[in-house]
């Protein structure tokens, strides 16, 4: 064994051999499944020996992975306890959810019920570019959004892994022409103006996301407005107003008004978590684990087909881009 084992590529390992599955265990880790390997093919090549026989259809433990798994497991569980009793005094984790109906809601509530003796504070931004500027200056640890939409100064300091795929919805005042339809087409909206927080910084790359989502559409983005703070002000402007609103399927309830999915084609939103590179925090892996258990039961990381990403997130991601506009 090298005296200096990264338990990065002890962590790969046993989640492949709890899994027995490259696709489970990268996303149990919160990596690519190429980076996956990768560690895994180091981890080998530092053993000198095969740890896994892979075939297209299984993959299975070798004598000598077999035989490794208790001490990797043993190292990690010491290596867990070092980190949590170190933090243990620290400081409660402070995270940003956004918004009291978001994905990042659902992950907190989540790890609160995995961990009740930790402490988590939540925050409320409105966008992850205004949440990342104060993680990066220390003032918050985690937060949630699409990464895409950050500069590569922000992203340089900076962890994220992608948790879900949003289906994008858009939230009509209950008389609109298109209110009673259980789903919009996307074409539908051809004539309309959205809002999509046009006006506050704090949010600008969801308004990007719509600027790219309405592009040759003839849809029409609604023209900067001063940042709208709090539920209630948000339901009080947007129905003075009479806009309707790009949102996502996980949205507050507004009264007077109705959320419909966007459909032909389905647009996505990639929801990452975002922390402090270098962050270590017990919390922070509760939180990993919470998002990964609700990623799995629900399917959060599933594209459904005919489905639409902005070019620059299905790059970041690695993923191909849908040919359908």
């Amino acid at each position: 064994m090298p005296r200096d084992t990264d338990p990065r590529l002890l962590r790969a390992f046993v989640a492949v051999a709890d899994e027995l599955n490259f696709t489970r265990a990268a996303a149990r880790v919160f990596v690519a499944q190429q980076s996956l390997s990768r560690d895994i093919r180091r981890l080998e090549e530092q053993l000198g020996t095969v740890l896994f026989v892979r075939t297209t259809r299984r993959v299975s433990l070798t004598p000598e992975g077999e035989r490794l798994l208790p001490y990797a497991q043993r190292v990690l569980a010491a290596h867990d306890e070092l980190n949590a009793a170190a933090v243990r005094e620290e400081r409660p984790l402070i995270v940003d959810v956004g918004a009291p109906a978001s994905t990042g809601q659902r992950v907190l509530d989540e790890a609160r019920r995995l961990a009740p003796d930790l402490e988590f504070v939540a925050r409320y931004h409105s966008g992850l570019i205004g949440a990342a500027a104060e993680i990066r200056e220390g003032k918050l640890d985690v937060s949630f959004g699409r990464v895409a939409g950050l500069e590569q100064a922000l992203l340089g300091v900076l962890d994220q892994r992608l948790i879900r795929y949003e289906k994008v919805a858009v939230l009509l005042p209950e008389e609109h022409r298109l209110a009673r339809l259980p789903r919009v087409p996307l074409d539908a909206l051809a004539g309309e103006t959205l809002y999509a927080g046009a006006g506050n910084p704090e949010t600008a790359e969801w308004t990007d996301y719509a600027r790219r989502l309405f592009a040759g559409r003839g849809i029409g983005l609604a023209a900067p407005f001063p940042k709208i703070e709090g539920e209630a002000e948000f339901t009080r402007v947007v129905r003075r107003r009479g806009w309707s609103v790009l949102a996502s399927e996980a949205f507050a309830t507004v009264p007077g008004m109705v959320l419909r999915p966007l459909v032909d084609p389905v647009p996505l939103s990639p929801v990452s978590m975002v922390w402090r590179r270098g962050l270590r925090h017990p919390g922070l892996e509760v939180l990993r684990a919470a998002a990964r258990r609700l990623a799995e039961a629900e399917r959060w990381r599933e594209r459904p087909h005919g489905s639409w990403l902005p070019e620059p997130d299905a790059r970041m991601l690695g993923v191909a881009a849908p040919s359908v506009r």
